[in-house]
């Protein structure tokens, strides 16, 4: 029997009966198909140097099932050794072993070994045109040649940020911590294989900017890695954690008023998920009913950012850092190797306050409204309040547009320059994008003119790029349809084509072209990406 969104059993009748403690070699042979949504191929011509074919595995999270047999469920870990035979480069999340080449037929052997249990989403394979090029002392960044040297110079600060957190958490436990830069298609941000996160080029901006998502996927070495949800209804307990301890060491390197403002922009995320969802949709809960669901189906910013804004409360609940990091420190050290539930990290959570800071702490756990951080939908029901210094000049930023809505063009040219932005952080030039978006939308002689002075259309950044497209897509200015088309038709990463497409389907003459962009450039995006817009572009079968 063949579930629609889980596939069919693989049972397995032994010729005897075995004991318990007693062990067993199965053997399976098997092939995967076509239709495996956990691979991607892509042809040359979708690859950096158009000259070499390109496989990726996405296994999170049910997909693995499509790639190999296993017991694919994050509740089950496993250790596993693996020889790829290809005539290209293979690289995978585990630790290389060695290699053997085959003159004959001009392909390598190459054999991996991975000796910490991991859940088997975190299976994870590549081959392809790839180099590597060392930036650290444990971390070597892998991609296509033609990529190497902005790759090289974008992940440098790599170690600083797993240092960073092994201050914060334990000694790192996976020994190497490589990087492999994906072709464009690639659906998220970045991937915590362990030994080797995968991560979008969209990270590659030229100056830095968006390597933070680097310190979100080095989080995950220990927050879902070594400490992993029992099952995708408790996925909060990996990402939020993650975004926790993201932003917990993008503050101690970068400063407390940074990763506030990460927080800010977060919080805007987790507004936009819950309202697309809306307010009383059970995906907007922290521990969501899956039962029956595809978890893919559930995923959004709701177990990143209302998980970490539930820690981040607790934090401040429970008397600040000096309370909490010892407990975060004690969370890895206590699950490690396991996989949990929401129930019990909660029960560590009252059993470490209680050993540790005594009985007033369990009072104010006790004071927490759990049914409606846990159960409640929506937004979460207490708002942080965060650092805004960082906000301030793009608040201000965004009131002078506004006020200056019908102010003729002379008079905007003499009100705003390109020195507005001059200063900006890129996440504030985010931020300022953002809160003008909140707004009704600009005529569209402001917009030509804020194009102009502050070069938003050519930006190489990717977060500003796709602000800016939404921006002008909720004004249903049509001048830059065309570059929607070919941002989005070149970007499979999910967090960025979704919104893209979403939003040309609902401006003025865009839902045709919506779905042609999509129709036309189905077979670029991973079979992850390419279900989700579909059903986003009423396009599901």
């Amino acid at each position: 029997k063949c579930h629609e969104k889980y596939g069919s059993a693989l049972t397995i009748n032994l010729s005897e009966s075995l004991r318990k403690g007693e062990k067993a070699t199965v053997t399976v042979e098997y092939a995967t198909t076509k239709d495996c949504t956990a691979c991607q191929w892509l042809e040359p011509s979708q690859t950096v140097g158009k000259k070499h074919p390109y496989l990726f595995t996405q296994c999170q999270a049910i997909h693995a099932r499509s790639l190999l047999p296993c017991q694919d469920s994050p509740s089950i870990k496993l250790t596993y050794s693996a020889d790829i035979t290809t005539p290209l480069h293979a690289v995978m999340s585990a630790v290389p072993t060695g290699n053997v080449k085959h003159a004959d037929n001009n392909t390598t052997t190459f054999k991996f070994e991975q000796k910490q249990r991991i859940p088997s989403y975190l299976i994870a394979l590549a081959v392809g045109n790839l180099e590597g090029r060392e930036i650290g002392p444990r971390s070597t960044v892998w991609t296509e040649p033609e990529a190497m040297e902005a790759a090289a110079w974008e992940f440098v600060d790599t170690e600083n940020f797993i240092r960073t957190g092994e201050e914060l958490l334990t000694p790192y436990d996976w020994g190497r911590y490589d990087l492999l830069v994906l072709p464009a298609s690639f659906p998220y941000g970045g991937m915590e294989n362990p030994c080797l996160t995968f991560v979008t080029p969209s990270l590659l901006a030229g100056d830095r900017s968006l390597v933070d998502v680097v310190a979100h996927e080095i989080a995950h070495s220990w927050m879902g890695n070594l400490v992993t949800t029992e099952n995708w209804e408790h996925f909060w307990l990996n990402e939020g954690f993650t975004v926790f301890v993201e932003r917990k060491i993008v503050g101690r390197m970068k400063g407390k008023e940074h990763s506030e403002f990460s927080a800010i922009l977060g919080h805007k995320a987790l507004k936009e998920s819950v309202e697309l969802y809306g307010m009383d949709h059970p995906f907007t809960a922290l521990r969501p009913c899956l039962r029956g669901e595809d978890p893919d189906d559930a995923f959004s910013r709701v177990p990143y950012e209302k998980g970490f804004n539930l820690l981040y409360y607790l934090e401040k609940h429970l008397g600040g850092p000096e309370v909490f990091e010892p407990y975060l420190r004690a969370h890895v050290q206590q699950f490690a190797g396991r996989s949990i539930n929401t129930d019990d990290w909660k029960a560590f959570l009252y059993s470490f306050m209680e050993k540790n800071f005594g009985q007033e702490k369990v009072d104010l756990l006790n004071k927490v409204d759990w049914n409606a951080w846990l159960a409640g939908t929506g937004m979460p029901p207490v708002e942080n309040k965060f650092d805004d210094t960082l906000a301030k000049a793009c608040t201000c930023l965004c009131k002078k547009w506004n006020d200056s809505r019908h102010a003729s063009h002379q008079d905007l040219a003499s009100e705003f320059s390109s020195k507005d932005i001059e200063e900006f952080s890129s996440t504030q030039t985010v931020v300022f994008l953002e809160k003008v978006s909140e707004l009704e939308p600009l005529p569209h002689g402001h917009l030509d003119l804020m194009d102009e002075l502050y070069k938003l259309t050519t930006v190489r950044n990717s977060e500003i790029r796709l602000r800016w497209h939404l921006l002008c897509l909720k004004a249903d200015y049509e001048k830059i349809y065309p570059e929607v088309v070919a941002f989005a038709s070149s970007m499979g990463r999910m967090k960025m084509a979704r919104p893209l497409l979403r939003s040309l389907y609902k401006a003025k003459n865009g839902a045709e072209l919506a779905r042609e962009t999509f129709l036309k450039h189905k077979s670029f995006y991973h079979p992850i990406a390419a279900t989700m817009i579909a059903k986003d572009l009423g396009l599901a079968k």
